[in-house]
């Protein structure tokens, strides 16, 4: 996975494959950013990420993508709302809300920021680390990271949480200088 600068970003998969995008991926403030659309290698959209602008703690929504010009005048279904932990919540950067039936909810634990993070579902079970990317012995930039997606868990979901973890915890990772 690689952020490249606020132009957007591409994931690739273990064979190097362009496996997700998003485009136009600005930095600007959740009052000015507007919607950031998922997309799949090809290009075609897969799930629209909003921002909630009036929140406490910086949620996000997310909704089914709807395709241009195909006549649907539906509102799209809303999937899952992301937000931030408040400090209270040691160990946990960020918590997802499902929508409809499905009861399963999601939480981040770690630091996103560091790129060291797991997400756990709702019976605690990981679903999916993002860890620093090490070539050799060299750590790579956070800017390139690697994200493990477990067996049998929607990968777009996934995606579409780190696309909001980059939004919520903006703040930029400077390493400590230990002495």
């Amino acid at each position: 996975m690689g952020f490249h600068g606020t132009d957007g970003f591409s994931v690739y998969d273990a064979a190097g494959a362009l496996a997700f995008r998003v485009d136009n991926y600005s930095r600007r403030r959740k009052v000015f950013a507007g919607e950031l659309l998922l997309m799949d290698g090809q290009g075609a959209p897969l799930l629209a990420l909003r921002p909630q602008i009036f929140s406490m703690h910086d949620q996000w929504n997310c909704y089914t993508a709807s395709e241009e010009g195909q006549g649907k005048s539906t509102r799209p279904l809303r999937l899952f709302s992301m937000r931030k932990c408040s400090v209270l919540q040691k160990g946990h950067e960020a918590e997802v809300s499902m929508s409809g039936s499905c009861s399963t909810s999601f939480w981040v634990e770690g630091c996103f920021r560091r790129r060291s993070c797991k997400i756990r579902n709702s019976d605690g079970e990981e679903v999916a680390r993002i860890t620093r990317k090490k070539s050799n012995s060299l750590t790579l930039g956070d800017d390139v990271f690697s994200l493990v997606v477990q067996p049998g868990v929607d990968c777009a979901m996934i995606m579409a949480f780190v696309v909001v973890l980059d939004r919520i915890c903006w703040k930029p990772y400077t390493p400590l200088i230990c002495s």
